[in-house]
């Protein structure tokens, strides 16, 4: 089977998010896919195979599950469905997932946009664990496929210097049934609007390097607190820098909200047949 690991939200190999993608990957049942993933040990990593509805389906797994939909492994698998030859080359994708279909664009510029699910919002009275938050920042789950709880920082600085408690944050994160935490702040840099960082223990990431569905959620959390022109109808947000990486996650804030971003091939190469 046909391999590549891709790295997203960066046009330099190394600085963004990489997911695993196994291109053609019909013989493959769940657990086997399942236990593929686990052995890459990314956040991420994607089964490309035919559809009768899209240009392509495909199943995203962590380490630990399956999920319905992801942003950075979305971005990076159209990006090596795409360079493999698996689906025609064209300015416009769809993708069959877990969250129904997906609609990608390909820009001029090399980015790959995709539109966001609709998101399910739910405001919540309880504090994130070991996370300290800007005074009186809403709290909210955001169900975008995964399910992010998103809050705002007091300012960069504190975004950067945040060390959470991963066993207490996974056992909360557990609790509520939700994917992880997003939280985010104004950016302190020339770069981007914003800095976000993304921790989900509860599904063996502790923390995200560069998050599309986070960056999603954190979009969805502006527009339904009031604040949808604070950084712009189109901003760019950082992420990753406390892991070495520098993700750039371009954000837009149409009536359906829209990410995108560079992808570059890391590793080209096959898997061995079971």
């Amino acid at each position: 089977m046909r391999f590549k690991q891709v790295d997203v939200f960066t046009d330099r190999p190394f600085f963004g998010n990489p997911v695993a993608v196994v291109i053609g990957a019909e013989g493959l049942d769940t657990a086997a896919m399942q236990r593929i993933a686990n052995w890459t040990n990314l956040s991420e990593t994607t089964f490309l195979l035919s559809s009768t509805q899209a240009d392509y389906r495909l199943r995203i797994f962590t380490p630990r599950q399956e999920l319905p939909f992801a942003g950075h492994p979305t971005i990076g698998s159209a990006h090596a469905a795409l360079e493999s030859g698996f689906v025609s080359r064209k300015s416009r994708l769809t993708q069959e997932c877990g969250a129904g279909i997906i609609e990608l664009s390909v820009e001029a510029d090399g980015r790959i946009f995709l539109k966001g699910p609709p998101a399910k919002v739910q405001k919540i009275e309880q504090q994130i664990p070991s996370i300290p938050l800007a005074p009186a920042t809403p709290v909210m789950k955001v169900d975008v496929g995964p399910v992010w709880v998103v809050a705002e920082a007091s300012d960069a600085a504190a975004l950067a210097a945040l060390k959470p408690d991963m066993t207490a944050l996974a056992e909360w994160s557990e609790a509520l049934h939700v994917t992880g935490t997003t939280v985010f702040a104004p950016s302190s840099d020339s770069l981007s609007k914003i800095h976000v960082r993304s921790f989900a223990p509860a599904h063996g990431v502790p923390e995200d390097p560069v998050c599309g569905s986070g960056n999603l959620s954190v979009a969805v959390f502006l527009k339904q607190n009031g604040q949808a022109t604070r950084f712009g109808d189109a901003y760019v947000a950082r992420q990753g820098m406390q892991m070495g990486r520098d993700g750039r996650v371009s954000v837009r804030l149409k009536e359906e909200i829209e990410i995108g971003g560079h992808a570059v091939t890391c590793v080209d190469g096959t898997l061995p047949a079971r």
